[in-house]
């Protein structure tokens, strides 16, 4: 394996994800396994490689990520925020494109708490008038 060239921390709802760049062939291991594997859906794999492929270097750099946390949907978008933010720290000309695509703003929806004395986040106790 090559050497490390760049690291990032990527975050998503609950999910936070530790990514690492390193000059190769264009493989993403994600938690010891690949990409494809660990992330099953066409759509979670597609938007993991958009980054790479905004910045046309997917074949240049090779991925390792530690993804804890959340679920599947966060996880990947923890890793493709983590990706961009690393690709950003390597080559800082590759900010504005990356910027302009959403790709360095973490996404900040979380679930909202339940609030005491309630049912729920949202949901009230039934108002009655007598």
């Amino acid at each position: 394996m090559s050497e490390m060239i760049s690291a990032a921390t990527g975050k998503r709802k609950n999910a936070i994800a530790r990514v690492q760049l390193s000059l190769g062939t264009g493989t993403i291991m994600v938690n010891g396994r690949k990409a494809d594997e660990y992330f099953p859906r066409e759509a979670l794999q597609i938007d993991l490689r958009r980054p790479l492929e905004m910045t046309g270097s997917t074949e240049r750099f090779d991925i390792k990520a530690t993804v804890t946390g959340g679920g599947v949907a966060g996880q990947a978008g923890a890793v493709r925020h983590g990706i961009a933010r690393a690709l950003e720290k390597n080559d800082p000309n590759q900010r504005a494109t990356l910027k302009r695509e959403g790709m360095l703003t973490r996404d900040p929806r979380r679930k909202e708490r339940k609030k005491y004395g309630q049912k729920g986040a949202r949901a009230r106790f039934q108002f009655s008038k007598r």
